[in-house]
């Protein structure tokens, strides 16, 4: 399957036989249970919108493609959902681990979820703390802009969050709207690659070494997809909206 991402600036790239290992965008998406991580992250590599995950399965979806001229491997690490509770922020490890990973953050809510909107500061004061002098770069997302119908957070709620926080914010819809969802992890795409990659660590430089958390050998490795799997699921929701159409 041959998938173009933008035509001019992001396209899927075949590597050559012997083509030198190209380099690593690592993204981190991050938010509350059921917002759309996963559908936003396929929407984006793939074009297609599945709408049935299985929730908080914590998989790593990557991608070879061309950046700008450049042959580079996104890597985008969806993470299980965090959950709101009377003592704060029920937080799984594996979300700590992701943002030490990720070159770039992507905290996400749902327009039908204040909950998850209220979420978003605390999640944000989590990159900072992680990330420390080496924070990354952080996009706010909010999904489900087409439930008009069920929104609960104001749609000037997230420009004002994010003016707040520092960071860039889209409105998006997974389900309608490849275009949203491309131009905004396109943009962060294209902040990363413009920066310079990360140097090698020398193994006799601790100091660095202490620093450098993305390459600590306690951050587990994430699970990847299956593809065939994703495909199986395409397919199904798209025979479901034919039976569907065909009994109406």
């Amino acid at each position: 399957m041959r998938l173009i991402q933008n035509m001019t600036t992001i396209a899927e790239y075949p590597a050559p036989e012997y083509a030198v290992p190209s380099r690593a965008i690592k993204m981190a998406v991050i938010g509350g249970s059921g917002v759309g991580k996963t559908a936003l992250v396929v929407r984006f590599l793939t074009r297609r919108f599945i709408g049935d995950y299985e929730r908080n399965a914590g998989n790593l979806y990557s991608r070879e493609v061309q950046v700008e001229g450049e042959q580079v491997t996104i890597q985008v690490q969806d993470t299980p959902g965090v959950e709101m509770t009377d003592n704060g922020i029920s937080l799984p490890d594996h979300v700590t681990c992701s943002i030490q990973w990720a070159d770039a953050v992507v905290l996400v809510y749902s327009v039908t979820d204040r909950r998850s909107f209220d979420l978003i500061d605390q999640l944000h004061q989590l990159v900072v703390r992680v990330g420390g002098a080496n924070m990354p770069p952080v996009i706010l997302l909010a999904n489900k802009a087409d439930l008009l119908h069920l929104r609960r957070v104001d749609s000037q709620q997230g420009p004002l969050l994010a003016g707040t926080l520092g960071c860039s914010f889209y409105e998006v819809s997974a389900s309608e709207d490849y275009s949203q969802v491309h131009r905004a992890f396109h943009r962060l795409c294209c902040q990363l690659a413009k920066q310079p990659p990360p140097a090698p660590i020398s193994s006799h430089n601790s100091a660095g070494a202490a620093t450098e958390k993305r390459r600590s050998p306690l951050i587990p490795r994430p699970k990847s997809p299956n593809m065939q799997d994703l495909k199986r699921r395409f397919k199904q929701a798209l025979s479901a909206k034919v039976r569907t159409v065909t009994s109406v």
